[in-house]
């Protein structure tokens, strides 16, 4: 793609109405643009790394097993009513009346509609287990959005919900999904940051866990075992019952042991039982004849949170520092003197399946130099006068992660991010 040709709009200085990092950055380098507090408009470059996040996410969902569905956002009151979560959710729903008076929320989750449409189609163990996804935005009414896309009013998030005919093939199911989520964060590029954290179970059960990825801008406070790689939420750092049950070889008074340190959540998984299948009615016939609720799980990531969330942990003073498989493009392209070299080794990195942004302006190569920079992506490729002299297929490649730079051949170059593009997906983990 040509820069000349590409909507973006880039700024020298930070917005006078943003406070945090991913706000920051993302404005200036013009792949968000703030409608109103908590309310962003997503512009190219933006949705560009939304779809590769989304489809990371995707594959793993798939490799689950779970199949991906559409569920309607506007939601009317009843369904709300039978679970009781129309009040006790009053804070964040936004509620209004449609034709006829019907009262109507805009979904923050889809608990209430999933389990309506398993009630209306499943009918005997045989059809279970059901795991259904989306990915699709979601709606709350949140009194202070902040800290600019890591929490909003509107926001994309992938919600997976699982279906079962017990306990036992839930609980299996349920560990299953802690591996996809840490396959995800890994290949994203914040694995390394982003702990499991045991967390209150709310209404739900004793416990829940959560994905926490530590940053200065997060609003939660996890207390990490650095033993067994997991980590408690504030909410329950003093319920030593709970950790003794749920941290390996814990100890009583091993929490006063843990470090604190700021994070934000990225994910979160709830084993449900029937908290949402018995006043919706979502019933199953068992092998012995038995009419039984439905066993029910939920698994949420936040898509849009993911974005800002790498951006929190990786950029730098100079701008954005995209991971390679989440990248609006691979490669910023600059010619310096060298416009017909420059286009031969732009449509050969393109015929070999990189995604290339050449910038072709009439602007200084400061200026091209700076816009690299704060776009973050992960190769600067640059073709002059001093990469000529080695040779027409030479070029020199500044890598954003470390601004190491070297000159090398193209075909290299390629093969470089041809195999990192295959291999490079973090540590993966296995049952």
């Amino acid at each position: 793609m040509k820069r000349s040709n590409y909507f973006i709009k880039t700024y020298f200085d930070d917005p006078v109405d943003e406070v945090s990092k991913n706000a920051k950055l993302l404005h200036r380098a013009g792949f968000t643009n703030r409608l109103m507090s908590g309310v962003y408009s997503f512009l190219p470059l933006g949705v560009k790394v939304l779809c590769k996040i989304e489809n990371i996410v995707r594959k793993e969902m798939n490799n689950l097993g779970a199949q991906e569905c559409l569920l309607p956002a506007l939601q009317p009151r009843q369904i709300w009513d039978r679970t009781n979560r129309w009040e006790e959710m009053d804070d964040i729903l936004f509620k209004f009346k449609g034709a006829g008076d019907r009262e109507l929320t805009l979904g923050p989750t889809h608990e209430e509609v999933v389990t309506s449409v398993i009630a209306d189609i499943i009918q005997s163990h045989k059809d279970l287990p059901v795991l259904m996804y989306q990915i699709q935005t979601k709606f709350r009414n949140e009194t202070r959005a902040k800290s600019g896309i890591l929490r909003g009013r509107e926001f994309k998030m992938k919600d997976l919900y699982s279906f079962h005919s017990s306990q036992d093939e839930l609980d299996k199911f349920y560990k299953k999904v802690v591996v996809a989520y840490k396959n995800i964060f890994d290949e994203i590029g914040i694995g390394k940051s982003t702990f499991l954290t045991v967390a209150d179970g709310g209404a739900f059960s004793k416990v829940s866990h959560e994905f926490q990825t530590v940053t200065p801008a997060g609003e939660d406070k996890i207390y990490k075992d650095e033993n067994s790689g997991i980590a408690i939420n504030e909410e329950i750092i003093d319920n030593e019952e709970v950790l003794k049950e749920f941290i390996p070889h814990y100890k009583i008074g091993d929490n006063k042991k843990y470090k604190s340190v700021n994070a934000t959540e990225v994910g979160n998984i709830f084993k449900l039982s029937t908290k949402f299948s018995k006043p919706l009615k979502g019933t199953f016939k068992a092998e012995d004849g038995q009419e039984k609720n439905v066993i029910m799980g939920c698994y949420g990531i936040g898509i849009s949170r993911l974005m800002g969330t790498v951006v929190e942990c990786l950029a730098d003073k100079k701008g954005l520092n995209w991971p390679l498989n989440i990248a609006p493009f691979h490669i910023y392209l600059i010619g310096i003197n060298a416009d017909d070299t420059t286009k031969e080794i732009y449509n050969n990195l393109i015929s070999n399946g990189i995604e290339v942004l050449l910038d072709d302006r009439t602007v200084s190569i400061g200026n091209k130099l700076n816009e690299a920079e704060l776009l973050g992506l992960p190769f600067r490729v640059v073709v002059s006068e001093k990469t000529l002299a080695r040779g027409k297929s030479f070029v020199e490649v500044q890598t954003r992660d470390d601004m190491k730079i070297e000159i090398i051949e193209v075909n290299t170059l390629i093969k470089n991010i041809k195999n990192k593009l295959t291999n490079d997906e973090g540590d993966r983990y296995e049952l």
